[in-house]
């Protein structure tokens, strides 16, 4: 289908859902009207997205839909744009009016904020540094024998100076010394490392890297000794590929138990609208189970990867890989029986390139079911009796790759009423050159092949929940489990209770696992018959290290959303983003430290709840070439939201609707049977032998 038909296939925008993705209508639509506000100037353009819609506008909408009544009117649909003038350089960012086709503002930005990156300019600053004269000269000193070539990883340029201002990119050089498409170049790192302008495509400087146990750098390239290199790629490994692996099929011959309306999906109790953005990429709205609201909007916001080695200029190597480019820009292209199995369904996403033209991505969510075990068991020993539950699950998934890493995101809905946000980690390790020929180590870093080491580092997130627990008005508060004093009361020393403090003001809070702390989201105006106690949903939060860097250091200053574990701060509209709205380059972080300083009224609020989490990646030479996944995840769960298990009325798990098939055992020598058979049959044998 070419882009002018699929732009004529969307939807008319006046029936557009107030959380639908942007379509690409819309983006020629903001595209018309800035040319219009700007005429004879050329824009170059990094993102066009739709603006959350209004809260306060938009919970009558929803309401009106979950309680089956008269829809009001949709609230208006805007639009965001963040853009160059080519004429003078200046960044802007403006809000549209798509109903009314008018802008709502365009204003400069200051020229310290660097918007994100777009696609076009990785690829053109990628290409720039390549063919620069003087990277050529660098790349002419290494010598390399016919057939090797050179390539680079443009990253963000992170910051160590607060005066400046240019748009830079460090671009990482590699040695590609196998041609092949999947050639791992970083097992083979330079040890040279062009600073470009992204503006004026100026070469800023050349930095040479540290190579050795200290600080020092050697202000020249010299030839390149060729190495074995370390190899991913099934057609480039030394070793056959195992043969004894037999399919494994995953089938739904009635098709799926979820169904579709647009972006609403309704699986069993559930119901919620798959969003997506460029820069959050997946966004789940309004989550409502057997009819009741549970969370207005759950989002990962923001991830940042900073690198423990000390040394110039890999101090600066901190990516917010959310803000910097955006999980929505560096989406996989999924593919069938290959990221998910079973019945998939595929979800589009919408991008602007930087001369204002669609873009489609394709398959960038896929929404399965899974299996995961059991659900609940239990047998009665007296009879033999015994009920078992298989625990279907319902997945939507979304895969980024920037760059070296990829991130697989799922968000799993349970039949029991819980929902899991797992973060898997995998990809390529960052490297660096090592000269370590007689073994020599870094403290900060593994060595993971010959010349090359993989520096420690972190992978923080933001989980960003807003939460609608039976209404838009929440608590937030946690619970200790504490023993109780040896008294009266206890005198066998064994009690313990819960304590319950309740977050009254904007703030953080730790997590404790000596004392079993769990986070809480309650309704005050609505009691549970049974408990008498507010109903409320717990945070199964993940006992992460928080940020290691220094309070001093750049990398705390624009990541203060990593340094604790639990942010609670009063809704507002726009504070969608942990370390702030613009994190390219920052100074300082513009995000939740700030939000909480408000010291608003947080209790039986609309409130917003932000848990960081993450991994101390301390990387291990396993990890190399390829890394096996590393899991994390939290989980959101009912806690006195139900009278008992919501998942009671799932049918029993049994053989005529599974259908497994049993494995016949193959005789391996001719004393099998005398210890085969059943246990009668075993009897009469031990009889016979006694």
């Amino acid at each position: 289908m070419s882009l002018t038909s699929q732009v004529a296939a969307q939807p008319d925008l006046a029936q557009l859902h107030p959380f639908d993705p942007l379509t690409p209508s819309e983006i020629k639509l903001a595209v018309s009207i800035l040319e219009a506000a700007f005429p004879g100037v050329t824009l170059r353009y990094k993102r066009i997205d739709v603006q959350e819609p209004l809260k306060k506008d938009v919970i009558p909408y929803i309401e009106a839909e979950r309680q089956g009544h008269k829809l009001p009117p949709r609230p208006a649909r805007v639009l965001q744009a963040l853009f160059h003038r080519l004429d003078t350089g200046a960044f802007y960012k403006a809000l549209l009016n798509a109903d009314a086709k008018s802008v709502i503002y365009a204003k400069e930005l200051p020229r310290h904020i660097q918007g994100p990156v777009d696609v076009d300019e990785m690829i053109a600053i990628e290409e720039l540094c390549i063919q620069h004269p003087e990277v050529q000269k660098e790349i002419e000193k290494l010598q390399l024998p016919p057939g090797v070539t050179v390539c680079n990883d443009p990253w963000i340029y992170g910051t160590d100076d607060p005066n400046e201002s240019r748009r830079l990119f460090q671009c990482y050089m590699y040695i590609v010394a196998v041609d092949h498409p999947q050639n791992n170049h970083y097992s083979t790192p330079c040890k040279f490392s062009p600073v470009f302008d992204g503006i004026t495509h100026e070469l800023v400087r050349i930095d040479y890297l540290p190579t050795g146990t200290d600080h020092s750098v050697v202000a020249t390239t010299t030839p390149w000794k060729p190495v074995k290199t370390i190899q991913y790629a099934h057609e480039l490994l030394d070793t056959p590929l195992r043969t004894d692996l037999k399919p494994y099929i995953v089938q739904q011959p009635e098709g799926p138990s979820f169904s579709l309306d647009g972006n609403l999906v309704s699986w069993q109790k559930w119901r919620f609208r798959v969003g997506f953005n460029t820069r959050d990429g997946l966004v789940i709205n309004n989550v409502t189970y057997d009819g009741r609201n549970l969370f207005y909007r759950l989002s990962l916001c923001e991830m940042t990867v900073p690198y423990g080695d000390p040394r110039k200029p890999f101090h600066r190597k901190q990516a917010f890989d959310v803000g910097d480019v955006g999980f929505g820009v560096t989406a996989n292209q999924l593919s069938l029986g290959c990221d998910c199995l079973g019945h998939i369904k595929y979800f589009d996403g919408w991008r602007t390139d930087s001369k204002g033209e669609p873009v489609q991505l394709e398959n960038v969510i896929c929404l399965h079911e899974q299996d995961n075990g059991l659900q609940h068991k239990h047998t009665n020993y007296r009879t033999s009796s015994a009920t078992a539950v298989r625990n279907r699950q319902l997945v939507v998934q979304m895969i980024c790759t920037v760059a070296n890493y990829e991130y697989i995101f799922a968000y799993i809905f349970d039949q029991a009423a819980g929902i899991e946000l797992e973060v898997r980690a995998t990809g390529i390790l960052s490297t660096s050159p090592m000269d370590n020929q007689n073994g020599e180590t870094v403290p900060w870093a593994t060595n993971v092949g010959p010349g090359v080491i993989a520096a420690f580092h972190q992978h923080m997130f933001s989980f960003r929940i807003d939460p609608a627990i039976d209404g838009f008005k929440n608590t937030i508060y946690y619970e200790d489990s504490v023993p109780l004093p040896e008294t009266e009361e206890n005198p066998y020393s064994c009690g313990y209770v819960s304590e319950e403090t309740v977050l009254k003001k904007s703030g953080t809070a730790n997590t404790s696992v000596d004392r079993h702390r769990v986070f809480k989201i309650r309704n005050d105006s609505v009691i549970n018959p049974i408990t008498y106690k507010p109903v409320a949903y717990k945070l199964q939060t993940s006992p992460a290290q928080m940020l290691l860097m220094g309070p001093k250091s750049f990398n705390f200053r624009r990541a203060e959303f990593a340094t604790k574990p639990i942010w609670v701060t009063k809704f507002q509209e726009e504070e969608l983003y942990a370390a702030g709205e613009f994190t390219n380059q920052s100074r300082n972080s513009e995000g939740v430290e700030k939000w909480v300083a408000r010291n608003d009224t947080v209790e039986n609020e609309d409130v917003v709840l932000w848990h960081t989490f993450g991994l101390t990646h301390n990387p291990r030479i396993e990890d190399f070439p390829v890394m096996p996944v590393e899991k994390v995840s939290v989980m959101l769960k009912p806690d006195g939201f139900f009278t008992k298990n919501p998942a009671l009325d799932v049918p029993a798990s049994v053989q005529s609707f599974n259908k497994s098939t049993l494995h016949q055992d193959t005789p391996t020598s001719c004393c099998h049977d005398q210890t085969g058979g059943t246990g009668a049959d075993r009897a009469k044998l031990y009889k016979r032998v006694d």
